[in-house]
């Protein structure tokens, strides 16, 4: 089991950039392996004051904008007339307590503990990727390797640069053959790729978002790369899709809400959050009057249509956002850059109205 990022740890790496303020905190739980028993158990308002980085892209082909997701998926599922919980109010102070008390703003994980996405077309050559027992697992798990598996025939660049941090994330998305590729702690050794976990994601354009089984690079097998912010999302000025969020504390793995697959949480308080738990911003929030950055506004409208799913643990309450490795190993610029207009990953979320969100029903959206 990949084990989470500890507060020692993030006081680190907060005191080596700011004090008291949360740098990018790492998911820091993964993928987990469970027993049977446990897994049985319209558009928004465009924001113009975020410029699209001028910078060519050269080679550099990123997520799409909007994600690789279609319709059908949990990550454009428009929850703004959603019904809430009756629990919400519960659940909302366990959430906004936990970002007061880890470092008092969430935390944007876009210098580390991102992930690189890659979108490639049908010419880019296939390998298979290596499994790294990195969990010490004693056995090789079926479908993992072999004709068909998880790691098999994969169409990742020869120059690909997975995000920083100890997650080591890489998404591979191939709109040709409707496929999507994550890993977790990828990484190039001896000239040839391996990856601790991940797995594959066929019919992507119909999928819901999630990977099966216990395949995926989440503790819950969400899709890493369907819940962050994009680049070029921040670029078009809208995110027209939900967000991921992670939390320090997590309701225990035996109680998790779809579309959570799994989940790696310990907390048995009786108003633990579930992993899977999807949140909205109050629809009422004038989200124009709120002192916040360019890019906390572009969250704070999509979570008020699409809401953030609880999708992993870390070291800090975090927004996930597209490592900006794969553009910077193309064209030497780092495109958060400009969009960040300079302020430092741990401000951009200052201010966000996390007492004012709402949470939705368990499972909500299973069913439709």
């Amino acid at each position: 089991m990949r084990k989470p990022l500890s507060l020692a740890a993030a006081t680190a790496l907060v005191a080596a950039t700011v004090v008291s303020i949360a740098p990018a905190a790492s998911a820091g739980t993964g993928p987990v392996t469970v027993t049977a028993k446990q897994r049985a158990v319209a558009s928004a308002p465009r924001i113009t004051s975020v410029p699209a980085d001028s910078t060519p892209t050269g080679g550099w082909s990123g997520a799409p904008t909007g994600g690789v997701f279609g319709a059908s998926s949990v990550w454009k599922t428009d929850v703004s007339s959603a019904p809430v919980a009756a629990n919400s109010p519960a659940l909302v102070a366990n959430l906004a307590g936990q970002v007061q008390k880890y470092y008092g703003a969430a935390a944007f994980n876009v210098n580390s503990f991102g992930t690189s996405i890659y979108t490639v077309d049908a010419s880019q050559p296939r390998i298979d990727v290596a499994w790294d027992n990195c969990q010490r697992k004693n056995y090789t798990p079926s479908g993992l390797l072999g004709e068909g598996g998880q790691f098999t025939q994969v169409p990742i660049p020869d120059d690909a640069v997975p995000a920083a941090g100890t997650d080591n994330h890489l998404a591979i998305y191939s709109p040709s053959s409707d496929q999507l590729w994550e890993f977790w702690k990828a990484k190039k050794v001896d000239g040839k790729w391996q990856a601790c976990w991940g797995g594959r994601i066929d019919g992507v354009s119909t999928s819901r978002g999630h990977f099966d089984g216990h395949w995926g690079a989440s503790a819950t097998g969400l899709a890493v790369s369907g819940g962050a912010v994009l680049v070029k999302d921040a670029q078009a000025g809208v995110i027209d899709h939900a967000l991921s969020l992670q939390l320090v504390n997590a309701a225990l793995y035996t109680d998790f809400s779809w579309p959570a697959q799994r989940s790696d949480g310990q907390d048995k308080s009786p108003d633990a959050i579930p992993e899977g738990t999807r949140f909205r911003l109050d629809p009422s929030v004038d989200v124009d009057s709120l002192k916040l950055t360019p890019i906390a506004k572009m969250v704070a409208r999509a979570a008020q249509k699409y809401g953030f799913i609880i999708t992993d643990k870390g070291g800090a309450v975090a927004i996930t956002a597209e490592s900006p490795n794969a553009a910077k190993t193309s064209t030497g610029v780092n495109p958060w850059k400009s969009l960040m207009k300079g302020k430092p990953s741990y401000s951009i979320f200052a201010n966000f109205p996390w007492d004012k969100m709402q949470a939705l029903p368990a499972d909500y959206g299973k069913n439709l």
